[in-house]
C-alpha cells in the first residue's frame, strides 16, 4: 500500500475546473477512471472538506464526487465562480507541494455485502458461462473473489459502481434490458458491478441477489457505502438469504 501511495502525488497542474450551473463547478482530475486517479479524487475531496471546517465554511454547500472528477456546490451569497475557482486552485496547488502524498487519505471502510448466488437468484449466470466456457460456480468464485472500489453513486439513489471486475467474467450490456430488475439484484456490465438499490428498468446482467438494502432514506447513513470504500462479496446460501429478509420475486427470468 506504501508504494502506491508513493507514487501517486497529487499534481495540481492537470486538475480542471468547469462551469457546472449557477452555483456550482465540477473539477476534472483526469479523463478516465483509474485506482490511482480515484486516490487523487478521495485526496483532493479530503482536503475541500477540511477547508470547509474553516476557510471555506460559508462558501461550499456540498462535494460530490465521481470517478474523475468532484462536483462542487457552492454558496451564492457568500462567493462566486471566479473565488471558488481561485480557492480551490491555491488549496490544491498547497496539497501538490506536500511533502507527504496521500498518506493523510483515511484508510477505506472495507463493506461485506452478502449474495445468494444461483440460476434461481441469477438468471444471468448461465449467459456468462455460455459466453466464457466457465463453470457457474467458477463464474461465483472469481466476482466474490474480488475487492471493489466504490468508484461513484449515481442512476438511483444507493447505485454504487463497483469496479472492477474481473476480465474473465466482465459482460456487456444485454441487447434488450428488463423493464423490472428486483431490488437487491447484484450484477454484472462490461467491468463494473452494482446492486440495485430499488426495482428499476436495467440491462447489467443478473448474477444473484443481496438482501442489505442499498439505500434507506430514513437511516444514517442512508447508504452502506460511499465513494472511496471497498467492496467485498460473500456468497451465502439461500436460507441465510431468506433469513436476512431476502425475497426471490417472481417475475425474475433469463435474459432473453
Amino acid at each position: 500500500m506504501t508504494l502506491l501511495l508513493d507514487t501517486c502525488r497529487f499534481d495540481a497542474n492537470k486538475v480542471k475546473m468547469h462551469i457546472a450551473g449557477e452555483n456550482a463547478l465540477i473539477i476534472y482530475f483526469a479523463d478516465h477512471a483509474s485506482s490511482e486517479v480515484a486516490l487523487q479524487v478521495q485526496q483532493a475531496e479530503q482536503c475541500i472538506r477540511n477547508a470547509m471546517k474553516s476557510a471555506l465554511s460559508r462558501d461550499i454547500i456540498d462535494l460530490v464526487p465521481s470517478y474523475a472528477s468532484i462536483m462542487v456546490m457552492f454558496n451564492l451569497q457568500s462567493t462566486d465562480h471566479h473565488s471558488i475557482r481561485n480557492h480551490l486552485r491555491a488549496l490544491f496547488h498547497t496539497l501538490g507541494e506536500q511533502a507527504q502524498t496521500l498518506a493523510d487519505i483515511p484508510p477505506p471502510t472495507v463493506v461485506e455485502l452478502p449474495v445468494y448466488y444461483s440460476l434461481e437468484s441469477g438468471p444471468d449466470l448461465a449467459l456468462i458461462a455460455q459466453r466464457t466456457n466457465l463453470s457457474v460456480e467458477q463464474i461465483i468464485n472469481i466476482h466474490q473473489d474480488q475487492t471493489y472500489h466504490v468508484y461513484a453513486i449515481g442512476f438511483a439513489p444507493g447505485f454504487a459502481y463497483l469496479g472492477e471486475v474481473d476480465q474473465r467474467i466482465a459482460s456487456p450490456r444485454l441487447s434488450t434490458p428488463r423493464m423490472k430488475v428486483p431490488k437487491g439484484a447484484v450484477a454484472i456490465a462490461d467491468k463494473q458491478t452494482a446492486v440495485y438499490p430499488n426495482v428499476s428498468p436495467g440491462g447489467w446482467n443478473i448474477i444473484g441477489l443481496c438482501p442489505i438494502a442499498m439505500f434507506d432514506a430514513n437511516a444514517r447513513p442512508s447508504m452502506p457505502v460511499k465513494v472511496g470504500d471497498k467492496v467485498k462479496f460473500k456468497a451465502i446460501s439461500k436460507q441465510a438469504f431468506l433469513d436476512l429478509s431476502g425475497e426471490i420475486p417472481k417475475e425474475l427470468g433469463a435474459s432473453t
